[in-house]
């Protein structure tokens, strides 16, 4: 069957690399987080997209597309495009910007937070709570749907909390919560 009429799946919308939200829950980001997704889908859409589409065009041009590799590449590339264009798109419509540094001075965790714990064995830790779409674990960045953050928001500084893990729940202490500093107005 060629692969002329065969309708491409809306299913591809979908970024495997991200978890899903949870039911109901809302996309939380914070303002910087949102800025680089906006900045993300504004080049894709007006630098990126544009010069696959001319590749495209001049490959197409060449003649028979059977066996033109500059064709088949730009027709696919274009697709992985298009699909993270709708993702961004979808992400930043449900989009809710949270800014952490109103919570600044403040010992309870938020969402936004830079918390330090220690578990029983006394080790120490830092994890900044961010956005599903932002939070980068190579940073000690943590999705303020996992586990850990889940333990840690609303404690304060001094609480025990339990954190469950797979080898069982684990307490940990929360020793420090620090935000950044709200921008000074001049």
């Amino acid at each position: 069957m060629s692969k002329a009429f065969t309708k491409e799946t809306d299913d591809d919308d979908e970024d495997l690399s991200l978890p899903p939200l949870p039911a109901g829950g809302k996309n939380y980001i914070t303002p910087e987080g949102y800025a680089r997704l906006k900045d993300e889908l504004l080049d894709l859409i007006d630098n990126e997209r544009p010069k696959i589409v001319e590749v495209v065009h001049w490959a197409a041009s060449n003649g028979d597309r059977s066996e033109n590799g500059d064709y088949h590449y730009g027709k696919k590339r274009l697709r992985e495009i298009d699909r993270r264009i709708r993702f961004l798109t979808k992400r930043l419509e449900i989009a809710e910007i949270s800014d952490p540094a109103v919570h600044h001075g403040n010992d309870q965790v938020f969402f936004g937070a830079t918390v330090t714990y220690a578990d029983a064995s006394g080790a120490l830790q830092t994890v900044t709570i961010l956005g599903i779409d932002e939070a980068d674990s190579a940073l000690r960045q943590v999705s303020w749907i996992s586990p850990i953050a889940r333990a840690l928001l609303k404690a304060r500084v001094g609480d025990e909390v339990k954190l469950a893990t797979p080898a069982g729940i684990r307490d940990i202490e929360v020793l420090e919560v620090q935000y950044p500093a709200p921008p000074t107005v001049l």
